[in-house]
């Protein structure tokens, strides 16, 4: 099949607006990196550069600036700082996501992990920590686990604190309102009960109940900063999260987590993720739950 005149000339013009995209320099490259891995703990090694310098673009066209160079010396200023870092953020951190992502670590929470915590405390709360929840769809996952467990335990008692670094995906999160095909991990049983249909149905959106967003507080943090949490934390699940920060990174921030777990309380991590030969008061109960002794 041949292409037509408008084609080539769309092809032309798309690659004459590549060949004017503004390059980073090596030294903009490594400043924007250090600061990024001192704020946030994300590694940006050599080979991010492209990606990064890609990123950037939108930013480098919202704000009128022809270089990195620019945008670079426009961040680090203190109008930057107050209004640029949580674009950057945004650009920089990966926000992949699903619900019921990982669904062997929803069964071991209903099945093994509530029943043991049940049993040692008896009534009360169980505090659960989101940490790193993105556009929403894990901590709504284990609003609706848990909510099924309270059905079975009346005992059962659960708030969920979801957090974040990137003020974007936070208030997605907070509106609670998706696609229908990004529900497609849900049971249908579950998308009956705790699902709204919009009445648009032609907009193929859905939305959260509201017994489901009651269960869930949503508040952005940075995992480098200190983190004070008004109680002590009964569930954490940190999946797919550091993955991006290095391993001495890692096992400090597993360190801060086990501080805020009560005995006994449980960490889940993400398949692709390890506490080997880190020192942590934590021992495996399944792959990539840990309890804390």
């Amino acid at each position: 099949m041949g292409i037509k005149d408008d084609d080539g000339d769309a092809r032309r013009r798309a690659v004459e607006a590549c060949s004017t995209t503004p390059k980073m320099s090596e030294a903009d490259f490594r400043r924007f990196s250090q600061f990024i891995t001192a704020e946030l703990g994300i590694k940006l090694p050599p080979a991010k550069k492209t990606m990064l310098e890609a990123r950037l673009q939108k930013r480098l066209r919202a704000l009128g600036l022809g270089s990195h160079r620019e945008y670079c010396e426009f961040l680090f200023s203190p109008q930057g700082m107050e209004q640029e870092l949580a674009q950057l953020i945004d650009v920089v951190t990966t926000n992949t996501t699903h619900f019921f992502r990982e669904p062997r670590h929803f069964e071991i929470l209903a099945a093994k992990v509530i029943p043991d915590i049940l049993r040692r405390k008896g009534r009360g709360r169980v505090a659960v920590w989101s940490a790193g929840c993105s556009t929403g769809e894990e901590p709504y996952t284990l609003a609706m686990v848990l909510s099924e467990c309270a059905e079975i335990n009346p005992e059962l008692s659960f708030s969920i604190l979801a957090t974040d670094i990137s003020t974007q995906v936070l208030t997605l999160a907070k509106r609670a309102v998706y696609a229908e095909d990004r529900i497609e991990g849900i049971p249908e049983a579950l998308k009956r009960k705790y699902l709204l249909r919009s009445k648009d149905r032609s907009r193929r959106l859905v939305r959260m109940g509201p017994e489901l967003r009651s269960k869930v507080n949503f508040q952005r943090l940075n995992f480098m900063r200190e983190f004070d949490f008004r109680e002590d934390l009964d569930i954490i699940f940190c999946r797919n999260v550091v993955i991006y920060f290095d391993r001495g990174t890692q096992e400090e921030l597993f360190k801060r987590f086990c501080g805020k777990l009560i005995p006994g309380g449980y960490l889940f991590i993400g398949h692709s993720e390890s506490l080997t030969g880190m020192d942590l008061p934590l021992v495996q109960v399944a792959p990539t739950v840990y309890r804390r002794t």
